[in-house]
């Protein structure tokens, strides 16, 4: 049954799930988003002296509340409006409780150079070890760069930046559709966001900048081959759900539209909360970030469900298939992984990672944390075109030592717990 939201900090989140029990472990971070919007709002400028040292404050709270760190979004409005040296500030009150800094950069594309020049000098000036979160080449003139970001990696690695990176091995992001939106253009929140695509004059300079190659922002129009690329997955308003599973470009013909005029209207439509899948990637490039031995897996979704509210939305395949996907294609099929490297970058390296010391390795006095599956069997069944499907091949699942999946089957078992940071309180 939905209930409100009943918590305004960390440590009351954390309560609140410790009361109601949940069937895993959860480990999360101080979002450096959500500490600029608790004290800015989505306004578009820095924060003077005393406001950043409200947020500031704000992050040695979360820490000691048990966070694991600083996370950024660097993408996603108002995130870019945040300028590095704000990101520095709370990175080292991360760095003081033994936190890391994790980020999605601000530009994984024609730009992904300067934004891990910014992740790794974060790292460097707050002292901080960085995760690079779902390391890609993002957009069809960057295909093939891998090798070249692989190695900019490795160079800072070799110069004493503790970075490291995470990836889900799919050639599809999946993301909120008001990211193709401009920056400037999301100033004072989505309200606003909407009023100026309903302005003629501000969406046709919109439009005039997402046709224009270059500019100073992480334009996903011009990086995705075209609207056939772009899979509209998940909405809010219920009058758009028939639309849910497909592309931009059949959206358009059936609404008679320009795709970027679909586009806006989809957002004005849907007050901005969509989300797509955009294939963007090239499968050489995610293969060679996911053979790095510092780069762990991810999925990169929110949790989701084949049942209920949740079953209704059109997610990205990785919310259901990412681990198993890794087992079967690229270590069973294509062969670029060995199953020991797999299990470890899904366990070891993520849980090393987050300086978790009891957890991610099979070895006595740490939790029990065990999944028991044929390597032979074990497979992904979800895909663009039908994602709520459940993988097969995971017999025994346990938690702590309790089975949650047993022989396949959900057991209704909850003995998750709250994995807490270096700094938390009490820990």
């Amino acid at each position: 049954m939905w209930q409100p939201c009943r918590w305004r900090t960390l440590g009351e989140y954390f309560a609140r799930l410790r009361k109601q029990g949940m069937g895993i472990n959860l480990a999360t971070y101080a979002g450096a988003t959500q500490i600029r919007r608790a004290v800015l709002g989505d306004e578009d400028r820095a924060p003077n002296a005393a406001e950043l040292e409200r947020m500031k404050a704000l992050v040695r709270e979360e820490m000691r509340d048990g966070a694991m760190g600083v996370s950024t979004s660097l993408q996603y409005a108002p995130a870019p409006y945040a300028k590095t040296e704000e990101l520095i500030a709370l990175a080292k009150e991360a760095a003081k409780a033994g936190g890391i800094y994790a980020s999605h950069i601000r530009d994984e594309g024609n730009g992904i150079a300067g934004a891990l020049d910014e992740a790794f000098r974060i790292g460097r000036e707050a002292n901080i070890p960085v995760e690079i979160w779902h390391l890609k080449a993002a957009g069809k003139s960057n295909w093939g760069r891998m090798p070249e970001i692989v190695a900019k990696i490795e160079q800072a690695r070799k110069q004493g930046i503790d970075v490291a990176a995470d990836t889900y091995a799919y050639t599809a992001w999946f993301n909120s559709f008001s990211a193709v939106i401009p920056p400037w253009a999301h100033d004072g929140g989505d309200r606003k966001l909407i009023e100026r695509l309903k302005d003629p004059a501000m969406r046709a300079r919109i439009r005039k900048e997402m046709e224009s190659p270059g500019g100073d922002w992480n334009n996903e129009w011009q990086e995705v081959p075209g609207p056939e690329a772009i899979l509209l997955c998940a909405v809010q308003n219920p009058k758009l759900v028939p639309l849910q599973g497909k592309t931009i470009a059949e959206i358009a013909k059936l609404w008679n539209k320009d795709p970027i005029d679909t586009v806006f209207d989809i957002l004005i439509e849907d007050e901005a909360f969509t989300e797509v899948a955009m294939f963007a990637m090239a499968e050489p490039d995610v293969t060679l970030a996911l053979q790095q031995p510092w780069v762990s897996i991810c999925n990169d979704s929110q949790g989701t469900s084949p049942e209920g509210l949740l079953g209704k939305e059109h997610p990205h395949p990785r919310a259901y298939g990412t681990f198993p996907h890794i087992l079967r294609k690229y270590v069973r099929e294509e062969k670029k992984l060995t199953l020991e490297d797999a299990i470890r970058k899904f366990s070891a390296l993520p849980a090393e990672r987050m300086r978790i010391a009891d957890r991610g390795v099979l070895k006595a006095g740490m939790w029990a944390d065990l999944v028991v599956f044929d390597p032979e069997s074990v497979r992904d069944l979800a895909t663009f075109e039908q994602p709520n499907r459940l993988s097969e091949g995971m017999r025994f699942v346990l938690v702590n030592g309790a089975a949650v999946i047993e022989e396949g089957k959900m057991t209704g078992k909850l003995p998750g717990r709250v994995v807490v940071g270096q700094g938390a309180r009490g820990r």
